[in-house]
């Protein structure tokens, strides 16, 4: 286990040479190249022949855990071979997209793996969709068939447009609906299945498949607008499986706790690849619940968790329990974990590996911490050698700055700017391609050309990093979430990290509003407090005194006890800055910034005016 407290203390030390930490890391940086290499884009290679290998090595081993249930990698071949042989029966073909809509349960996989083994392309879809976004992802994917579990046919018969596809049935024995709600659903496909052969389907059927194909489309979160979805391949889908394989140094007696949702890409691919690789197992559960957390650590010896920042705060937040001591994870991965968060997490849930890292659900690059360094999302000791950059941003307009022939400019320590990934393009290598989006037109607005030579390609991320002297990254925000106040750039992330361990706060979201007469945005935070936990302005304001610069600190605060999130655990943050401080456009209390009193004030004109700042006038975004 790497040691946290090593990189710490050598925060400003010259790690580049003969640091016992970072010489492992660089070794594992180096195997994770090798592997991403081994699967070309034109081999005959899919997840439906991984599937079956991995079967025959680990057949009698635990691979889905759901409640009380456990299927060994035997019998998950055997549910998934019943469902392929019914899709073959009634017709799905290689190439053909089926919308997957179910939360998180063992038959996700099944069909998942099923439409894998015969060729063709899972669509996994935001059961909380409904109206036109719903329908979107349906023609965005070119469906033919919708898989529709119990449990989530509400958007379905709340959106009548969907019945111009057919929908498949999946029973739910825990959320059981009346007939008359299911009647617009076919019934028999699960009688089908049920009777379906367990023998594995003729491997003939994907016998045309490359490695480079679409097996999976994988929505973004849809913060705004209408998601895109994301093409992953046979190819990239097993490569970020051997990849974190070797990253995490699992084995079979590893654990994965898969709590965030499956159409989701954290868990869809870092958890479900590394597992399968791995032959280790996967404990399913349909939501996150952080009561329930470190009782299913415990009761199923978990060793692997797949995390977002949100969710680390919540089981941070909560009350010390009996059974989050002497736990049984050994590392942890994902995004979204702030420094101070990190250090509370080891310090109260035990010392263990924490890969925080950067990337999104199309990108073609990414970076990891593989040393434990508390705070960055990785390390890049020699840009050469990785196909990230980051361009410099000019703080003043928020665009790229250019050089004197017009190329764009890499950013040095310190600076903060996009990060982007050049685009390889080439038959032999996988690693570095841009899969892109179902939409070739929503693909082109994501690529950058002539960056820094002519005909060049990069994919544009649209999130903001910063690296030190030592090459140690951090995210600081998306582009456009920083804003101008005061004539300062003022980070909401940073903001929001600031802020996030005030007594008594379930969460923050920071974002910037327009304030007429003034330039640039105001900051404004949305305050979620815990249950039972009455906000104190005035001791809020102290705490904002202490932490932050003036004109970094929140003009307007919203507090209420609901959270605007969207269901990967991202905050929405387009429509709270169009509400911007209207009061009429929302029931969470109000409160300004008041300096001449040394609190937040209620909102009211008088503590407007006297604060120097006019009444809300349209949009705040």
């Amino acid at each position: 286990m790497l040691n946290v407290d090593s990189c710490d203390k050598n925060k400003n030390s010259d790690q580049s040479v003969h640091h016992p930490v970072v010489d492992r890391a660089q070794a594992k940086h180096d195997l994770r190249s090798k592997v991403a290499g081994q699967i070309k884009p034109s081999d005959l290679y899919t997840l439906g022949q991984r599937i079956e290998d991995q079967v025959d090595k680990f057949s009698d081993r635990p691979f889905l855990i759901y409640g009380d249930r456990s299927y060994t990698y035997k019998e998950v071949d055997e549910r998934v071979n019943q469902y392929a042989n019914t899709f073959v029966a009634r017709g799905v073909q290689p190439g053909d997209v089926c919308a997957v809509a179910l939360e998180n349960r063992p038959e996700l996989f099944f069909c998942w793996f099923a439409l894998a083994k015969i060729g063709a392309v899972s669509a996994l879809v935001n059961y909380h969709l409904q109206g036109n976004p719903l329908t979107h992802v349906l023609q965005a994917t070119g469906t033919k068939i919708v898989l529709v579990g119990e449990e989530c046919i509400t958007p379905f018969l709340e959106t009548p447009e969907t019945q111009e596809w057919p929908q498949w049935l999946i029973p739910d024995a825990e959320n059981v609906a009346d007939a008359e709600q299911l009647a617009s659903f076919d019934h028999n496909f699960s009688v089908e299945v049920e009777r379906a052969s367990t023998a594995r389907p003729d491997a003939a059927l994907r016998a045309g498949i490359r490695a480079e194909d679409d097996m999976l489309y994988i929505f973004t979160s849809g913060t705004t607008g209408l998601p895109k979805a994301a093409r992953y391949s046979h190819m990239r889908w097993m490569t970020s499986g051997n990849v974190m394989e070797v990253t995490l140094e699992t084995d079979t007696n590893d654990v994965f706790y898969c709590c965030l949702p499956l159409y989701h890409g954290a868990a869809a691919t870092s958890v479900a690849s590394t597992a399968l690789s791995s032959g280790a197992s996967i404990v399913i559960r349909r939501k996150f619940s952080a009561s329930r957390f470190w009782s299913d650590v415990r009761t199923h010896g978990v060793t692997v968790f797949q995390y977002v920042g949100e969710i680390c705060r919540y089981l941070l937040n909560r009350p010390e329990a009996p059974e989050e001591k002497n736990n049984s994870l050994r590392c942890m991965l994902g995004a979204g974990l702030t420094a101070d968060s990190w250090r509370r997490w080891v310090e109260r849930f035990g010392q263990l590996d924490v890969y925080e890292g950067w990337g999104s659900t199309e990108a073609n690059t990414s970076t990891i911490n593989l040393e434990n360094y508390i705070g960055s999302c990785g390390r890049i000791p020699n840009w050469e050698k990785t196909n990230l950059r980051l361009l410099r941003i000019d703080p003043e307009t928020q665009m790229h700055v250019r050089d004197e022939n017009g190329f764009y400019v890499h950013c040095q320590p310190g600076e903060i700017g996009e990060a982007v990934g050049f685009i390889v393009d080439s038959p032999e290598i996988g690693a570095g391609r841009f899969e892109g989006y179902t939409s070739a037109a929503a693909t082109e607005t994501k690529i950058l050309r002539d960056v820094f030579q002519k005909g060049d390609a990069w994919w544009s991320s649209g999130d903001l990093l910063r690296y030190d002297a030592n090459g140690y990254c951090y995210f600081v925000d998306r582009m456009g979430d920083t804003f101008r106040w005061k004539s300062e750039n003022v980070s909401t992330q940073e903001v929001a990290s600031e802020l996030g361990d005030f007594a008594g706060m379930e969460f923050i979201n920071i974002y910037g509003v327009t304030v007429p007469e003034h330039e640039g945005r105001a900051g404004m935070a949305q305050v979620v407090m815990q249950p039972d936990c009455e906000f104190d302005p005035q001791a809020f304001y102290q705490f904002v005194c202490e932490r932050l610069p003036h004109y970094a600190r929140p003009v307007f605060l919203r507090v209420g006890y609901q959270a605007d999130m969207t269901t990967t655990f991202k905050h929405r943050k387009i429509d709270l800055q169009k509400e911007g401080y209207n009061p009429d456009s929302f029931a969470d209390d109000l409160y300004i910034k008041d300096d001449i009193h040394n609190t937040y004030s209620p909102y009211s004109d008088e503590v407007l005016a006297r604060n120097a700042l006019p009444p809300f006038v349209g949009s705040g975004a």
